[in-house]
């Protein structure tokens, strides 16, 4: 792996995205108008806006970078691109950490834009720190990255990959213990939560919004959510072909 092929992959991915507002659009504007829609859909019950208002700054990104690079990677793998870009000198972790670290970038500039207007403009309040909030925001849309990258490779079209939205994220999110708390729900459902990854993102967005620190729980469940992103990538990393099928 080399760090001056990582980085040359990561500049050419931050150069399509320039050239794509709408993406752009989806990944800055819609988290901010989303907890804009819920904070007046909440308008008679402000308490519930608060509620759940901390974790979901750390959810919508999670949603976007999964839709978003689930979709640039398979729009690579479709068009060839990424076949051209496999007979060059570079390994298939040079082209993954690359584009990870092109939408870690983005990520963090999504995270900053979300967190700063759902903790001013939009008045939510947190019990914890308002930046460990906006961190454990840029790992939860890193972890929807690394996702996003390894489940392109199930898809053929877009609209396959699409798909893995209520597929795959959607069940993530009604069991994650945003709606019902964890210990409420069926026992199946229950322990079937235990192998999400976005469990544990929520956990940890929990831990900090609602009581104030991360605490042992709370630190474990980042170092989950890390693993998971790490070995989503790895995964990912083994779905590459020099050939296109």
């Amino acid at each position: 792996m080399s760090w001056r092929v990582t980085s040359a992959v990561a500049l050419r991915v931050l150069r399509q995205l320039r050239r794509d507002p709408r993406t752009i659009a989806l990944l800055m504007v819609v988290p901010p108008v989303l907890l804009t829609i819920l904070k007046y859909a909440f308008y008679e019950s402000p308490e519930s806006f608060q509620r759940i208002g901390g974790p979901l700054v750390g959810m919508f990104p999670f949603l976007t970078m999964f839709l978003v690079t689930s979709i640039t990677m398979l729009r690579e793998r479709t068009t060839g691109t990424l076949e051209r870009l496999m007979t060059m000198p570079l390994a298939k972790l040079d082209l993954l950490c690359g584009y990870g670290l092109a939408f870690a970038a983005v990520a963090g500039v999504q995270a900053t834009i979300t967190t700063v207007i759902a903790f001013g403009p939009l008045g939510l309040d947190a019990a914890g720190s308002v930046v460990l909030i906006g961190v454990l925001a840029v790992i939860n849309a890193l972890l929807g990255m690394a996702l996003g990258l390894f489940v392109s490779a199930f898809a053929q079209t877009e609209f396959q990959a699409v798909q893995f939205m209520p597929a795959f994220v959607l069940p993530q999110m009604l069991l994650c213990g945003l709606f019902v708390a964890r210990d409420q729900m069926a026992p199946l459902l229950e322990l079937a939560s235990y192998a999400l990854p976005l469990t544990y993102a929520y956990e940890a967005l929990e831990e900090v919004t609602r009581r104030g620190s991360l605490g042992a729980t709370g630190t474990i469940d980042v170092v989950v959510t890390v693993a998971t992103a790490l070995g989503s990538l790895a995964l990912g990393a083994l779905t590459l072909r020099r050939r296109t099928p």
